[in-house]
């Protein structure tokens, strides 16, 4: 990874809700965090990779932010299109074409809703439900985490 990709994801987190960063590929490792006063760090072994986490995949953590973006959905006709990995969302296929679907359209079940950028691979995210989007949950060009919710969609 060179210094500019760096620098890009540092970027990236910088703007985004996420607390912590980290990203192993082969030898090289990248953790990122933002602390606020007061707050504890506990460093764990840095030699001792985490053995559920293979050497491409990208993790990312945010107990707090998590708890913060989910929301709590109270009517049982609303539903969640939810990140299927980490990485950068995008609501347009490039910056010069428009969004996919906005917050008001009609999104069909295997519909793209937007894409995903993890690894410089860009994954397109299906709805898995019929329905009206009602809300967008992250803005675009925002970091997300595995299973955060990205839209919220009134079921048909």
């Amino acid at each position: 990874m060179d210094e500019k990709e760096i620098e890009r994801l540092m970027d990236k987190f910088d703007q985004s809700s996420l607390m912590n960063f980290e990203l192993q590929n082969e030898d090289f490792k990248l953790a990122l965090s933002k602390r606020e006063e007061g707050d504890t760090t506990i460093i764990g072994n840095p030699g001792v990779a985490d053995q559920g986490t293979t050497q491409s995949e990208t993790v990312a953590t945010d107990a707090n932010s998590q708890e913060a973006a989910t929301p709590v959905v109270d009517d049982a006709n609303l539903a969640e299109i939810k990140a299927p990995l980490v990485g950068v969302v995008y609501f347009a296929p490039s910056p010069d074409k428009p969004a996919f679907k906005k917050v008001g359209d009609h999104v069909s079940k295997g519909e793209v809703v937007c894409v995903i950028e993890a690894m410089k691979m860009i994954n397109e995210v299906k709805s898995d439900i019929d329905g009206v989007i009602k809300n967008a949950l992250v803005g675009d060009g925002a970091m997300v985490e595995f299973d955060q919710p990205i839209f919220s969609v009134e079921k048909e």
